[in-house]
């Protein structure tokens, strides 16, 4: 069983919609897929409908958390998206993000870049906006070659010239507030180096102590000492160990399936959960 825990398409800040990220799942040989947008389940709908014969959909959601001032992501599994608290942070996060993506476009227009909040949310397509769609305009602005040169201090970099922060929730409340809905956190990436400071092994110990079932340790952004580091503290904290995609479809060079999660650790995943299940494809 090949099970990738962590995806994301245009209902958020993939390139590809909810359908045919499923298809390309399958097409990859995954037999589980996590549909995880950052602060919306707006893309599970879609999938669930595009299903194909031997793939079962986790639906899922990234959400938005910040630490001393880092962002920190927050993997939620199987939760009931009808829960009233949950529900409503998810909108005050996705207020944010647009009100954020206005502020960051109006800084690139003073700094020269003409780009356009029509043109940044066309791209979005209705979902949450995000950093990647106003990189993805610069690059059609002709202000950039490629969307990661957005990441920097030049331009939306965290504390860059054009970055503005947003409002995210802390990642302990966020635990709570997926075990309250039934669902199943897991800490993505947390020692990913390379987007800037790492979630430190106290924090991780305090969303432990929380209820964390886990930390996506398997992450392409992650190099083997990170890894291993987050096996020792996983295995010390009695946490699972996850391992995923995080695809964002071309930005990401469509990556599905490149890291896996174990099917015991699914299978446990599952277990834990009593706000959704998983939804398989119907039989054919």
């Amino acid at each position: 069983m090949r099970v990738d825990l962590h995806s994301h398409s245009s209902a958020s800040d993939g390139t590809e919609p909810p359908a045919a990220v499923v298809r390309r799942a399958r097409e990859r040989g995954l037999d589980v897929l996590a549909l995880t947008d950052h602060d919306t389940v707006a893309g599970h709908p879609e999938a669930i409908g595009a299903l194909p014969a031997g793939l079962t959909l986790v639906p899922g959601m990234e959400l938005s958390c910040r630490r001393d001032g880092q962002s920190v992501h927050l993997l939620a599994y199987l939760f009931d998206p009808a829960e009233p608290e949950l529900r409503a942070e998810c909108g005050r996060l996705r207020a944010a993000r647009e009100t954020r993506g206005r502020l960051m476009v109006e800084r690139l227009a003073e700094l020269g870049v003409p780009v356009t909040w029509e043109q940044v949310a066309a791209l979005a397509a209705g979902g949450p906006v995000g950093r990647p769609h106003i990189a993805r305009a610069m690059v059609a602005a002709g202000a950039i070659a490629a969307p990661e040169l957005a990441f920097t201090p030049e331009w939306i970099g965290t504390g860059g010239r054009a970055h503005v922060s947003r409002y995210a929730l802390d990642p302990v409340r966020a635990v709570r507030l997926v075990r309250a809905a039934g669902g199943v956190p897991v800490l993505a990436h947390p020692k990913a180096a390379r987007r800037g400071a790492t979630v430190p092994d106290a924090d991780i110990a305090e969303l432990a102590a929380a209820g964390l079932f886990g930390v996506e340790a398997d992450h392409l952004d992650h190099d083997e000492a990170a890894r291993a580091r987050l096996r020792v503290l996983a295995g010390e904290l009695g946490l699972a160990v996850t391992g995923s995609s995080d695809d964002h479809g071309e930005l990401t060079g469509h990556r599905l399936g490149c890291e896996t999660t174990a099917p015991e650790v699914y299978e446990r995943l599952v277990a834990e959960a009593t706000g959704a299940a998983p939804v398989a494809a119907p039989r054919e």
